[in-house]
């Protein structure tokens, strides 16, 4: 597979790993489905179920040109290079634009959603009565998510391993954000947010020859927090794809239904017209006003009047119904035989 790949290919793919961090940082967006729609997301979950026993054996003996060929390690690499710059760059980009442009922010991304749903349907002719139930689960599920009530936030570490490993849900199934499970979990904050920056500020300062953060109980925290999260993202990772690549084998149409109903359920999550009804801080307690350093929004949706900003977010989601079914054209043209 990667002899095939020229530069650009290479670049492409760093540039939707980019895509992937990103979505996957903002709730309500699932990482996998820009996997899906671009047309590597069988390849994705095939190398990453690689990482098995025999990857181990090649390792663990020193054979590591063999163990990254082995692992589609250049795929992989590329990759995960881009969504580690995304959490870097984009993501932190998005933060500031959900602030304040986020009608706008909003109104792309249901129009990527919408265009992946275009995209995942319109070659999908097994339509039979299994495939229509799988459907149903599917938007059932998405749609379901939405409707729950958040957790109280839990630095516990056994539990911070399991939130890595639910987590990864956006990436390895479409539709499922796994940005948002961490919202229900009570955890989003502390993992995303404040563990991403302490990694951030404590790289900056090593940078800068300051190591004072070694004294800094809090900053340590967040970082042991912050490693035994990566750690449970890595196991669900390996564990989901070794469980998604035996479905895929053995019950690809039902498991392709299934995805389309999640992608179809999560445009609740993301409908732009929405207003905040209630806030959530650090503590866990609901608030109704902008006080409080660290909060969490939740919404009620509304059918939106038609004026000007209505007319723009409306362009928005245009725009990124384009950007998918872009993504699509660039995903089909590089499966094709060369």
């Amino acid at each position: 597979m990667e002899s095939t790949r020229t530069l650009t290919d290479k670049i492409f793919l760093v540039l939707k790993g980019l895509g992937m961090g990103a979505a996957n940082k903002v709730p309500g967006v699932s990482g996998g489905v820009v996997a899906f729609v671009a047309g590597f997301y069988e390849e994705f979950i095939y190398s990453l179920k690689k990482v098995n026993k025999n990857a181990f054996k090649l390792l663990l003996n020193g054979r590591f040109k063999s163990f990254y060929k082995y692992i589609n390690g250049k795929f992989l690499s590329l990759l995960f290079l881009g969504m580690l710059i995304s959490y870097f760059s984009i993501s932190k980009a998005l933060d500031y634009l959900i602030i304040h442009y986020e009608l706008y922010v909003w109104s792309v991304f249901f129009g990527m959603i919408l265009g992946s749903i275009y995209s995942v349907s319109k070659d999908f002719k097994a339509w039979n009565y299994q495939t229509i139930i799988a459907l149903s689960i599917g938007i059932i599920a998405g749609l379901s998510v939405s409707f729950l009530s958040p957790a109280k936030e839990n630095d516990n570490l056994w539990f911070v391993f399991f939130c890595g490993i639910i987590s990864v849900s956006g990436m390895t199934l479409p539709g499922f954000s796994g940005s948002f499970i961490l919202i229900l979990l009570g955890n989003y904050v502390l993992l995303l947010v404040d563990s991403v920056n302490a990694l951030y500020n404590t790289f900056t300062e090593i940078f800068k020859g300051n190591f004072s953060f070694i004294q800094n109980n809090e900053r340590i925290k967040l970082l042991k927090v912050l490693g035994v999260f990566t750690l449970g993202s890595i196991t669900g990772l390996v564990t989901f794809s070794h469980l998604l690549s035996y479905i895929l084998k053995h019950y690809k149409n039902i498991t392709v239904a299934t995805i389309l109903g999640f992608i179809i359920g999560s445009l609740g999550v993301v409908w732009p017209w929405k207003k905040t009804i209630y806030k959530l801080n650090h503590e866990g307690n609901f608030i109704h006003d902008s006080s409080g350093e660290k909060i969490i929004e939740f919404y009620k949706r509304y059918i939106p009047y038609l004026e000007t900003e209505t007319y723009i977010a409306i362009a928005y989601i245009f725009l990124g119904i384009f950007i998918v079914l872009s993504l699509d054209w660039y995903g089909q043209k590089t499966r094709q035989p060369k």
